[in-house]
């Protein structure tokens, strides 16, 4: 008999409980497997031994069915860089503790890139010291900038929020004469997938948004204000998409960075407003979407929830089998009609690297996206949740905050 761990980490999403509820109900199916441990947030709940029994706190399928449309990290999230164990190996130590006091026989880590990383060292620390205890990363993130994989749990939702209040901002937009811009920030540190997403809508025949504005296009104010004026010049409510990391003027964002070297980014969106009020001088709004973007579970994807179950699942079952500083991965095998397999990865193959939007699914001009992209994005967007209600509002699945402190 062992035990498992599993840990989330990094920026929430909308799935990344579904995820949790793969991992509990594969490790339930499984006799060898006796308590299944969630750490408080991350990583930091190993190495403060912070650990909570989730049997005694997902009682029921039903509790499971709430969990999985719950979302955000219901164990809480941390972005914990681990150093290198060659250099500083006191916080191993603690780690190893834990999970050897534990009985703990495998430690899944939910999470994006950075989390990998963790993953990638723990593994190869563990294997240094002979300590026999399989390592696994669950991938999870709504910038989609995982390598290797076709695609990341958090994204499809994530899309479906951003196309959605795309076409709902569209139909906003044109109810008045006057010529108008609506420009909408929508997440992506260096790859422009979010963004590209909105673009979905011109699979419906929509015009908007008319212009797309992707980290991976070079980008400059001259050619976005004549973007601007031709787009005006066809169409009366001009909608424009922007990824929060397309390069601006120094100044424009704060500068501030998390513990991985990240730029926290905000503000091209009220930049380039100011921008066309000052150059155009129409009517013209910002709208920044941040976190809804990736918490608004009631547009949750039901494709989206359903991979995030299933590849947490795999994590377990990979654990099981012997490996060991894996991360779970989608293939696809095809577009129409969508069919994906899991596989696994390297985590050093993973971890602290990034995918960037392709270049050809940006069109020539750099501003905006090619039709035949939309396949990549439309099968991730595809079915919705019979979600669970309260009082007419969805209902959530909550760990109660003192069992977290």
């Amino acid at each position: 008999m062992m035990n498992i761990a599993v840990a989330q980490s990094g920026g929430p999403t909308c799935v990344i409980n579904a995820s949790l509820v793969g991992v509990f109900k594969e490790s339930l199916k499984h006799p060898e497997i006796d308590a299944i441990f969630g750490s408080v947030n991350g990583i930091e709940g190993i190495i403060e031994n912070h650990l909570v029994d989730l049997k005694s706190i997902i009682l029921t399928n039903y509790d499971m069915e709430l969990l999985r449309q719950t979302p955000s990290t219901v164990l809480g999230s941390c972005r914990y860089k681990l150093p290198d164990w060659r250099e500083d190996e006191e916080v191993y130590k603690k780690i190893a503790a834990t999970l050897k006091q534990r009985n703990i026989g495998a430690f899944l880590y939910i999470g994006g890139n950075d989390s990998m990383d963790t993953v990638n060292k723990l593994s190869e620390y563990f294997s240094q010291i002979g300590l026999d205890i399989k390592v696994i990363g669950i991938p999870k993130t709504i910038d989609n900038d995982l390598c290797i994989t076709d695609h990341t749990p958090g994204f499809g939702s994530a899309a479906k929020y951003v196309a959605t209040t795309m076409h709902e901002i569209t139909r906003d937009s044109i109810v008045y004469s006057i010529p108008s811009v609506t420009i909408v920030e929508i997440m992506g540190r260096h790859a422009g997938w979010l963004t590209a997403s909105s673009a979905v809508l011109h699979s419906m025949g929509e015009t908007a948004p008319h212009l797309v504005y992707v980290p991976e296009a070079e980008f400059s104010i001259e050619r976005f204000l004549t973007d601007v004026r031709q787009e005006m010049s066809k169409h009366k409510a001009v909608i424009i998409a922007v990824s929060e990391g397309i390069e601006v003027p120094e100044g424009v964002q704060s500068g501030v960075v998390d513990n991985f070297g990240h730029k926290y980014l905000s503000g091209i969106g009220k930049h380039l407003e100011s921008t066309v009020r000052t150059e155009i001088g129409c009517k013209v709004r910002s709208i920044e979407l941040n976190v809804m973007q990736r918490c608004s579970s009631h547009l949750g994807s039901k494709t989206d929830i359903d991979e995030a179950e299933e590849i947490g699942a795999a994590g377990i079952r990979c654990a099981l089998s012997g490996e060991t500083g894996k991360v779970l991965v989608f293939r696809r095998i095809e577009d129409v009609p969508y069919t994906v397999v899991i596989e696994t990865a390297d985590a050093g193959d993973v971890a602290n690297q990034e995918k960037f939007l392709p270049k050809n699914y940006i069109n020539s001009a750099g501003n905006n996206i090619r039709r035949f992209a939309l396949n990549y994005f439309l099968p991730l967007i595809q079915g919705e949740l019979d979600l669970i209600m309260d009082n007419g509002v969805p209902k959530h699945f909550a760990i109660h905050e003192s069992v977290l402190k």
